[in-house]
């Protein structure tokens, strides 16, 4: 039943992550199927057959019959994009319009960064803040506290 699992993602186009994602199985537990460590569980088959409600589970179960159900067209099953077969897609603008807006957008960001501005930033007058007391702690848990003397003026 691996390598018919195997035949399944291959044919949907998934990577083993989106395959347990798609059937909302913990990852590991695709792994181990098809490194041959476990066999699929009754919940896998399950999953799989429901999730994927074109599989045909005679073909799953036993490996006879077609791997979709009679009447399915395999080509009419939506399937994840193929990263390396990009030939396929075609953009709906062509690829200078998608960068000109990039473009305009970077130069306006660009003009706003290099216009100056001049601004006096001044402090705002505070209340005069003086040190009331310093404690100090050491390791062996004890501590001296001081208070600064206070300077006339």
């Amino acid at each position: 039943m691996k390598d018919r699992i195997k035949i399944i993602m291959e044919n949907e186009n998934l990577t083993p992550a989106k395959f347990a994602d798609r059937l909302q199985i913990n990852r590991a537990i695709v792994s181990h199927i098809l490194n041959g460590r476990n066999n699929p569980s009754l919940d896998v088959v399950t999953r799989i057959l429901t999730k994927m409600n074109s599989i045909n589970p005679e073909w799953l179960l036993n490996g006879t019959g077609s791997i979709y159900k009679e009447g399915v067209d395999s080509d009419s099953i939506p399937k994840e994009p193929d990263l390396f077969s990009q030939n396929d897609i075609k953009p709906d603008k062509e690829p200078e319009e998608i960068e000109k807006p990039k473009e305009m957008e970077l130069n306006k960001m660009i003009n706003h960064l290099q216009s100056p501005v001049n601004k006096f930033v001044g402090t705002e007058k505070t209340a005069d803040k003086n040190i009331t007391q310093i404690i100090i702690y050491y390791s062996d848990n004890t501590f001296e506290t001081f208070i600064p003397h206070q300077v006339k003026g």
